[in-house]
């Protein structure tokens, strides 16, 4: 098996509110999905599921959730490589 038919593995990680919900603050994952998107692994790790029911959208990431890949934000849309480290950052509040 050459490297290219191997499965790639992401690091995800969650922050604040996200991370408490689901009571982890990181993993690594290999994606189901063959070309994997940052939406594509909150949706395999039901991550939606920690979410605020009022606040869920009805496509996409809800409303506020920021994506980063190696430490610069991204669209949920970016496609991921072997060894990224996705984080999902919800909105933070606070004084």
């Amino acid at each position: 098996m050459d490297r290219a038919d191997m499965p790639l593995t992401v690091r995800v990680r969650l922050f604040a509110s996200l991370r408490e919900a689901m009571g982890w603050s990181e993993r690594l994952v290999t994606p189901d999905a063959a070309n994997p998107t940052p939406l594509a692994l909150w949706r395999q790790l039901n991550l939606m599921g920690a979410w605020p029911l009022a606040s869920r959208a009805a496509e996409g990431l809800p409303g506020g959730v920021r994506v980063a890949i190696n430490q610069r934000f991204a669209p949920e849309d970016t496609p991921l490589a072997d060894g990224d480290e996705l984080a999902f950052l919800p909105p933070i509040t606070g004084g």
